[in-house]
């Protein structure tokens, strides 16, 4: 890169990225599911292993609340393992059949971190009807190049 001769250094001219993300981890995130993957999962900011234990690391996204509500601090853990449970199963690293779990796992969390309990079950609710499209391979988010 050079502006009126002076050489302000070297820079790709590609920028890989995905759009979407409101919320990145700072430090490690463990939980322990009642999953069982497929294969152990290795991935860049997920690892888990054939028991359910999971390791998120920094640096992973999510998206957070969705839909008519807001995020809050008692819906930031149960909204971060409920998207990394979806996410798991539009990347084909876990059966389908966890959708229901995530969905109850949304409501046991939420409440367990003081989320009043009638909007963690009107989450639960809104997940188990609206939520299915969330599943699909076609919802992950797909990788844009820019300029």
């Amino acid at each position: 890169m050079r502006k009126n001769g002076k050489d302000y250094g070297v820079r790709s001219r590609r920028l890989w990225f995905k759009r979407g993300y409101k919320y990145q981890t700072t430090r490690l995130y463990y939980v322990e599911l009642n999953v069982v993957p497929f294969a152990p999962i290795d991935l860049p900011f997920v690892r888990m292993d054939e028991n359910g234990r999971t390791f998120v690391w920094p640096g992973y996204a999510w998206n957070g609340a969705s839909g008519p509500t807001f995020d809050t601090l008692d819906t930031m853990i149960t909204s971060l393992v409920h998207d990394l449970g979806y996410q798991l199963i539009r990347l084909g690293l876990i059966d389908p059949s966890y959708k229901s779990y995530f969905d109850k796992l949304l409501l046991v969390i939420g409440v367990e971190d003081g989320m009043v309990e009638v909007r963690a079950k009107g989450w639960k609710a809104a997940v188990e009807i609206f939520g299915g499209n969330s599943c699909r391979p076609s919802a992950e988010p797909k990788e844009e190049v820019a300029p």
